[in-house]
C-alpha cells in the first residue's frame, strides 16, 4: 500500500454559521464558504479522506512537508508518519500545524480502514457502537430568542432534553457581546437551564476562557451548589499552574487541557501535577487519531477520565474506541439552527442521534462519512 499521491480539493458549501471578530460561531443568513477534503491514495488503488480548512492543506504545506514524508511509503506505517511529520514541525516555522498533522493522520486512518472494509472504530478498540452525546450549546449572543438571556438558555435545554440528549453543555457570553464577560450571568444562565431541566441532567459549562483565578473560583463555586458535572476551560492554559490550583479549591472536576499546544506529552504534565481532574483531548486540538488514541489510554492508566473535543466522524471513532469517556459532544448548537440538517457535501449524518440520546457509529469503512464526491467536484474551486 505504497502512498503516490497526497491531494486538496478545495470547494464551496453553503453554512449559515458565521464566525465573530472573536472566532466565535453564531446563526445568520446562508452563505458560501470554502472547505477542504484531503485525499491520500496509493498504488492500488486505496484512497482515504478526511476533511478540514483549507489553509491547513494549502499547497506549500503538502508539497514542501506532507509529500516528502507520505509518498512512497506504505500507508500502513501511521506511527511512523506521524512521528515524522511531528518532527518536522520544529523546523516548519510554525507552517505545519497540529491541524496538519490531525487530518493528513484522519485520512490514513479512513484508508486503512477502507481497504480493510472496517469502520475505523473497530480498528483502535471496538469498545462500544454508541453513546450518549450531550447537546454543546452555542456561545451567548444578542439575538432576540437566540441565546441572548438566561431564559433563552433555559428554554433551549428543554428542547434538547426532549430531543432526547441526557447531557447539556453550555458556553456562555465571550467578547465581542458587549457586556461580557460576566460570572453574574454565566451562574444565572446556567441556574435557568438546572430549574428546567430538573436534576438528572448532566450539566457542564464551558465559559470564558481567560477569567482570572478569582472569578473562575467563584463560577466554579456557584457550580457546585448547581450539581454540573464539570468547568472547562475557564482560565488561559496557558498556567498550568493556575489550574492546579483551581483543581485544589474547587469540588466539581475540572476539564483539560483542550487548546494547550503540546499533544500528548502536555496533557501528561496535567496529570502529573494534578492540574486537572479530567483529561481534554480532541483530534484536531493533539495532532490527529494516532495522538488522540495516545492521550485516552495514557488518562485511563491513572483512573482518569478523558473527555473528546469536538464532533465529527473523527472524534466519534475515539470515544466508540476508548472506555473512559463518557460523552460525545454533538454540536454547536442554537435555537436557529437545525444540527440534524448535517453538511451538503455529505449523503447522510456521521453522527445520527437516537430519540435516547444516543450517537450510533455508522458502519461504513472507514471514517463512515458518507461523502457526496459528485458535489465536491461539481463546486470544486481548485
Amino acid at each position: 500500500m505504497i502512498i503516490t499521491h497526497v491531494e486538496a480539493r478545495v470547494f464551496l458549501t453553503t453554512t449559515r454559521r458565521h464566525s465573530d471578530s472573536a472566532g466565535h460561531a453564531h446563526p445568520g443568513p446562508a452563505h458560501q464558504v470554502q472547505q477542504a477534503m484531503l485525499t491520500i491514495r496509493t498504488e492500488d488503488g486505496h484512497e482515504g479522506h478526511s476533511f478540514t480548512a483549507p489553509e491547513i492543506v494549502r499547497e506549500h504545506v503538502l508539497e514542501k512537508f506532507v509529500r516528502k514524508v507520505l509518498v512512497g511509503q506504505d500507508a500502513r506505517d501511521r506511527e511512523r508518519l506521524w512521528q515524522e511529520l511531528a518532527h518536522w514541525q520544529r523546523g516548519s516555522a510554525a507552517q505545519l500545524t497540529d491541524r496538519t498533522l490531525a487530518v493528513v493522520d484522519c485520512a490514513l486512518w479512513d484508508l486503512a480502514g477502507r481497504a480493510l472494509n472496517q469502520p475505523v472504530y473497530k480498528l483502535i478498540g471496538g469498545y462500544r457502537d454508541k453513546v450518549h452525546a450531550y447537546g454543546s450549546i452555542m456561545c451567548g449572543d444578542e439575538l432576540e430568542g437566540g441565546l441572548a438571556t438566561p431564559e433563552d438558555y433555559g428554554r433551549f435545554a428543554e428542547k434538547l432534553v426532549a430531543r432526547g440528549y441526557k447531557g447539556i453543555k453550555l458556553h456562555t457570553w465571550m467578547p465581542p457581546v458587549s457586556w461580557a464577560p460576566d460570572v453574574r450571568m454565566d451562574l444565572k444562565a446556567c441556574a435557568a437551564v438546572r430549574e428546567a431541566v430538573g436534576p438528572d441532567i448532566s450539566l457542564m459549562i464551558d465559559a470564558f476562557h481567560w477569567y482570572s483565578r478569582s472569578d473562575a473560583l467563584a463560577l466554579g463555586k456557584g457550580l457546585e451548589k448547581l450539581g454540573f458535572d464539570w468547568i472547562e476551560e475557564p482560565m488561559d492554559e496557558q498556567s498550568m499552574s493556575s489550574y492546579k490550583w483551581l483543581a485544589e479549591n474547587l469540588d466539581i472536576p475540572v476539564v483539560g487541557p483542550e487548546s494547550a499546544a503540546g499533544k500528548h506529552w502536555h496533557r501528561a504534565e496535567w496529570v502529573k501535577f494534578g492540574a486537572c481532574d479530567i483529561l481534554r483531548t480532541g483530534v484536531n486540538d493533539v495532532g490527529g487519531i494516532t495522538p488522540a488514541l495516545k492521550t485516552m489510554h495514557m488518562a485511563e492508566a491513572f483512573g482518569m477520565e478523558c473527555e473528546v473535543h469536538g464532533n465529527t466522524a473523527m472524534n466519534l471513532h475515539v470515544v466508540a474506541a476508548a472506555k473512559n469517556c463518557r460523552w460525545y459532544e454533538r454540536g454547536l448548537l442554537h435555537p436557529f439552527l437545525e444540527y440534524d440538517d448535517g453538511h451538503d457535501y455529505l449523503k447522510s449524518l456521521s453522527d445520527p442521534m437516537d430519540a435516547d440520546g444516543y450517537v450510533h457509529v455508522p458502519d461504513r469503512p472507514g471514517l463512515g462519512e458518507d461523502i457526496d464526491f459528485d458535489f465536491i467536484e461539481n463546486n470544486r474551486v481548485k
